[in-house]
């Protein structure tokens, strides 16, 4: 009865959150709390300060890791946590914290879990910092055959799949490794409508942009924008980083910094881990939510961006921002590959917001990555 009347309460909850015939786009901030508000997302404990972000909401691990045989999916029909009860190794107790070793999969169940309404989707991704520390993360939810895809109408629970690929990272219950996005409708800007705002809002600071199936980024292998380096190449048997403290590691205990060659090439070695940056800077309008989509795997032998929200206001002038670069997560695949200065690495895709977010990236929201160029995450002092 008790379980029943929690459900009733949720489709009554559901009738106050309404979204207008017919919308298309990112929720914003706002809309993510009435969310939360009317039952449609359900946190364990209460938001803590900066859990919502300006079109997302950061998410929270919970108390125990599940170390496991291998990554999975659940599929359709089967739960998460029957297929943790057939692979799972050993338990790991997040209370007070606990190192989770590189090479290793782990899942961990969130503080959040959801009762979408039909009308809303929901896509995750890691945060900025998850990816540059090359701690590779996806959001798994019952009954689904894709990761970091939530469906229309979906309610349950939802698990992280973790796995350190460089560092080993010492993590806790309420740490944030995820963020999830949610959307109604076809949110994507078209050809036209992304020309037409790339002439009003200057969206990269070239003239020659290259604006086919999203804007172009290209590497930065010259070093001008970072006193003579390209970038940095993360060490092997580092010591621990704790994923939760900020400017509390020295650069180079953890990370060789790459200096510029004369050619602007750089060869990425196989299993190697690389911090970049795109030569383009980049802005996102108030309005408007992007993301780095998968790059093709035909261009280069070579994963770019673990970590591809860009919320509104990022680069923006108004949210000062004047421009920032992308910071690109890169890691060579079977064969070293060389890139070279000026290479195309990725393209963002443009989203219309549902309704402008009340605080821009780089408002009050302790947004690391504002006006950024080549900037290890927050973790290393610099």
């Amino acid at each position: 009865m008790e379980g029943a009347a929690r459900e009733e309460g949720h489709k009554e909850a559901q009738l106050s959150f309404t979204l207008a015939p017919g919308a298309n786009g990112i929720l914003p901030d706002r809309m993510i709390a009435a969310m939360a508000d009317s039952g449609l997302i359900l946190p364990a404990y209460p938001f803590v300060e900066s859990q919502i972000q300006p079109a997302s909401l950061d998410l929270r691990l919970g108390d125990i890791a599940y170390r496991v045989r291998a990554s999975f999916l659940p599929g359709p029909g089967a739960t998460v946590a029957e297929r943790i009860d057939e692979l799972k190794l050993h338990e790991i107790d997040l209370s007070d914290g606990a190192v989770l070793e590189t090479n290793c999969v782990y899942i961990v169940p969130l503080l959040e879990s959801l009762a979408l309404p039909p009308e809303i989707v929901a896509a995750a991704n890691p945060k900025s910092s998850t990816g540059r520390l090359d701690v590779f993360t996806r959001v798994i939810a019952d009954g689904t055959r894709r990761f970091d895809m939530i469906g229309a109408g979906y309610h349950g629970p939802l698990y992280a799949e973790i796995s350190p690929k460089t560092f080993p990272v010492l993590l806790r219950e309420g740490s944030r490794l995820s963020q999830v996005r949610f959307r109604t409708g076809d949110a994507i800007l078209d050809a036209d409508e992304l020309d037409a705002l790339h002439a009003t809002e200057r969206l990269v600071d070239i003239d020659d942009a290259d604006l086919t199936g999203g804007v172009a980024l290209s590497v930065d292998l010259s070093g001008e924008n970072a006193n003579g380096f390209v970038g940095y190449r993360a060490k092997r048997h580092t010591g621990v980083v704790d994923v939760d403290r900020r400017g509390g590691y020295a650069v180079d205990e953890f990370w060789e910094a790459i200096p510029t060659r004369g050619d602007g090439s750089l060869i990425l070695d196989p299993g190697e881990f690389y911090i970049l940056a795109s030569k383009e800077a980049v802005q996102v309008p108030p309005d408007y939510a992007a993301e780095m989509v998968p790059f093709d795997p035909l261009v280069g032998e070579f994963r770019v961006h673990y970590a591809g929200f860009f919320d509104p206001g990022f680069g923006y002038a108004g949210a000062g921002g004047k421009g920032s670069r992308a910071v690109l997560e890169v890691r060579s695949r079977e064969v070293p590959f060389i890139l070279e200065h000026g290479q195309i690495v990725g393209r963002l895709v443009y989203e219309k917001m549902l309704a402008r977010p009340h605080a821009l990236y780089g408002q009050r929201i302790g947004s690391n990555y504002q006006a950024q160029g080549l900037k290890l995450s927050k973790h290393f002092r610099v």
